[in-house]
């Protein structure tokens, strides 16, 4: 039985790989670092790679349990290439699982918050950026709205792709907002 669930997780490998090349690519983005304030440190590009992880599971829950083993299989693959990543950095073997398993409930505390704050009309959404994006600066004056916006609009854009076209690895994330204020 565990075999049968491994094997059939792997038939999503590869498009968890696109997908997480997606992530990864828009988090690289300068533009979040240079006008949304967002941290170009290690953290700061942990929190977008979280960010734009959630919008892809947050859309991918909407179609369970056909997207589950998808969704899992992004999952993993994120945390594979974290104990990679850390492991390059000089972390030891036994401080590298350990590192990843905070990672990962640090991943769901934030799906948690953003997805709460999606579904709230107030400064909910903002607040959660405020306390994961810029965790560890001050936020710039706008960049919290326009943050917001960008996650509201990305999701909405994802809402409206259908599970074929995203399992075909068919997204494109939009822009990030073009100045602090813009959302």
């Amino acid at each position: 039985m565990v075999l049968g669930r491994l094997f059939h997780r792997n038939a999503f490998e590869a498009q968890a790989r696109s997908l997480y090349r997606i992530i990864v690519e828009q988090a690289r983005r300068p533009e979040f670092y240079r006008r949304c304030g967002v941290p170009d440190t290690l953290d700061g590009r942990f929190e977008l790679i979280a960010l734009h992880t959630f919008l892809i599971l947050h859309r991918l829950k909407a179609d369970r349990p056909e997207s589950a083993d998808l969704a899992q299989a992004l999952f993993d693959t994120l945390f594979l290439d974290m104990d990679q990543s850390l492991r390059e950095l000089g972390a030891g073997d036994l401080g590298v699982g350990r590192r990843v398993k905070l990672m990962a409930q640090g991943l769901y505390g934030r799906i948690e918050v953003y997805q709460a704050g999606l579904r709230a009309p107030g400064a909910e959404l903002e607040a959660a950026l405020e306390r994961n994006l810029y965790g560890t600066v001050q936020s710039e004056p706008g960049s919290l709205r326009a943050m917001a916006g960008y996650l509201r609009r990305e999701a909405g854009a994802l809402a409206r792709l259908d599970l074929a076209g995203l399992m075909a690895g068919n997204l494109v994330f939009g822009a990030p907002p073009e100045a602090a204020g813009d959302a």
